[in-house]
């Protein structure tokens, strides 16, 4: 069977059944809504397989699921060389969010990484420590800032309420994924004046390590379906 890994609940799961129904193809859950269950209607030998969107990147770099929907944040944080694992193959346009550094809204004269790296090489010299970013992105943050040459930094891990932090001591910036920015204004951060981290949307990804052969004819049917070429070497 091929398998499909898509989100099991939410907004998520709604945009993404949309999505596939939009180029003919039939998503959807079975059983209650405690039941992690659901099937392809109308193609033969393609599964569905229901998941957390954190989790499909590792079942797509085992090769236990052939597809997965997730946000491109997601991938390229948790798999290391993440292309070798994964083949991007196509933007879903929903779930957009940027991965962005933010500050208190008081450090007025903080807008810029330049700037960032000027207080954080001050807290250092003031309290002997570096200062602490937050945040549950530690690949992608610490790519980000040694490409823009901030130093005198570490990462602290936040895995859940990362903009309160600041309030609660345990950090003095944070960089965390947003869409409005309307959490991060409520509790008095600002976003720095850069590009963001990454942009990031739910995409659909195909697992470069996955059994493709016993699913052949299931595939180029299903990618007949969604407009889309099998990668070269799947």
């Amino acid at each position: 069977m091929l398998k499909i890994g898509v989100p099991s609940k939410g907004r998520l799961m709604d945009q993404c059944f949309d999505w596939f129904a939009a180029r003919g193809v039939t998503l959807r859950r079975t059983g209650s809504e405690r039941e992690y269950a659901g099937a392809v209607d109308g193609l033969d030998g393609v599964a569905l397989v229901m998941l957390s969107a954190g989790e499909i990147p590792r079942e797509l770099a085992a090769g236990r699921i052939h597809l997965g929907v997730t946000g491109t944040d997601l991938v390229r944080e948790k798999l290391a060389g993440w292309s070798a694992q994964v083949a991007e193959l196509a933007p879903m346009g929903f779930g957009h969010a940027d991965l962005i550094i933010a500050v208190p809204a008081a450090w007025v004269d903080v807008d810029t990484l330049d700037d960032l790296d000027a207080v954080a090489a001050a807290f250092r010299a003031e309290h002997g420590l570096r200062l602490r970013i937050a945040t549950k992105y530690h690949r992608l943050v610490r790519d980000y800032l040694r490409r823009h040459g901030v130093a005198d930094y570490q990462l602290v891990d936040s895995q859940g309420a990362t903009e309160g932090t600041i309030r609660n001591l345990t950090a003095e910036a944070i960089a965390d994924i947003t869409s409005t920015g309307e959490t991060l204004r409520a509790n008095h951060l600002k976003i720095l004046s850069a590009p963001p981290v990454l942009q990031s949307q739910a995409t659909l990804f195909a697992a470069r390590h996955a059994d493709w052969s016993a699913c052949r004819s299931a595939a180029d049917a299903l990618f007949a379906r969604l407009g889309l070429s099998l990668p070269a070497g799947l």
